[in-house]
């Protein structure tokens, strides 16, 4: 009985699991429950000691900004004290300086204001602006003037992001819960990171003329229906998405040079200038000679000048030709149809006559016995 309850000596006992490294052990963090994208609110007991270093960022901003932030420095001034950060505005040089103090705490705080300096140079509101020193906002300025050479190309795709009455970047502002700001070279966004990775995808898109803003708005659109579906959380939305193509792409017109035929023999060596002078004979002349030939060949082409500017003179005093007036012509015709018309009358005058002398002979002579006695007789009687 003994040997039946004993455990078989034979068997294998469960095999520990292997780790690679020496500590690789269960953290007390490693927990699902634990959100790990959370940003808790910094607390000053943390870092009661203070900053050891003093930390400084200063940017540069364009003249016409400098009236308004006279006007609102101190709004800003009072936002960053909170802090423990100092702030500077030169006018003379056009900078502003942020630095950390003694009163400092949140050691991250000196680079939420440097973002403050820069969104307030790149003409964001000071109000806006001041909204970065918040742990859940993030901001993003996207250099688009580097994108695209042409300017006038440029201009216009920038206005597509604005859109008529900034009704695409409302739009963009609703889906993506970012602030943005279009702004000459430049789009500043504010936001949450998932927001801002969106927004910057959507203005180099635009720019480099890939996707119109339009088309990702839609997409937007559909991936926030789709996100309200409990169902389709873990599955592709590939298949529900739109697939956008490009439409009257202008294409380069590939310039087709004409193949020559191949021969393995190189082309023929053209003249030099002195080959061309040893067939002319000019080589062998002398230096008088040859001037002599040179003024001999200017005084040529000058004369071919003159005659040619003699004859431009010329033609400005040679009268044009008077154009024929359609009276002249129908008076010259008319005369020539009098002309024909008188000699064919004449002609028709001297066929009268002589019809008229033919037709005057009288028909009694011929006749016998006539009443008429003739005068010989006449006085014969008596």
């Amino acid at each position: 009985m003994a040997d039946e309850e004993s455990p078989n000596v034979n068997e294998e006992p469960n095999p520990k699991p292997k780790h690679k490294g020496k500590h690789d052990k269960p953290k007390p963090w490693d927990d699902p429950s634990i959100d790990h994208w959370k940003v808790e609110k910094f607390d000053p007991s943390w870092n009661e000691s203070g900053m050891v270093v003093v930390s400084s960022f200063s940017t540069l901003f364009p003249q016409y900004r400098e009236k308004y932030l006279q006007e609102c420095w101190p709004i800003v001034k009072g936002a960053l004290k909170e802090h423990g950060i100092a702030c500077e505005l030169n006018l003379v040089e056009g900078s502003m300086t942020v630095s950390t103090t003694m009163k400092t705490r949140d050691p991250y705080i000196i680079v939420k204001a440097r973002d403050l300096i820069k969104l307030l140079s790149r003409s964001v509101p000071a109000p806006q602006a001041i909204k970065i020193l918040n742990d859940e906002m993030q901001c993003d300025i996207i250099k688009i003037g580097s994108l695209v050479r042409n300017k006038e190309r440029f201009v216009k795709r920038r206005q597509y992001l604005v859109g008529p009455n900034s009704s695409t970047l409302k739009a963009l502002e609703i889906l993506s819960g970012c602030y943005i700001l279009v702004q000459g070279n430049t789009v500043a966004a504010m936001g949450s990171f998932k927001g801002l990775k969106q927004v910057r995808r959507i203005v180099e898109d635009c720019v480099l003329n890939k996707m119109h803003p339009l088309h990702h708005i839609k997409i937007l659109m559909l991936k926030r229906e789709l996100a309200k579906n409990p169902a389709l959380a873990n599955e592709n939305w590939d298949r529900f998405l739109p697939q956008f193509k490009k439409k009257n792409v202008k294409q380069k017109k590939v310039k087709t040079k004409e193949k020559k035929p191949y021969t393995p023999f190189p082309p023929p060596q053209q003249p030099s200038k002195i080959d061309q002078q040893l067939e002319s004979g000019e080589y062998f002349l002398s230096d008088k000679k040859k001037l002599a030939k040179q003024w001999e060949e200017k005084q040529e082409k000058q004369a071919e000048r003159v005659a040619e500017n003699k004859k431009k003179r010329e033609e400005a005093f040679v009268p044009p030709e008077e154009p024929k007036t359609h009276n002249q012509d129908v008076s010259n015709v008319d005369k020539d149809d009098i002309t024909a018309m008188a000699s064919s009358l004449k002609k028709k005058a001297k066929e009268f006559r002589k019809q008229k002398s033919i037709d005057k002979i009288d028909a009694e002579e011929f006749i016998a016995g006539s009443s008429r006695p003739s005068k010989k007789k006449s006085k014969r009687s008596r």
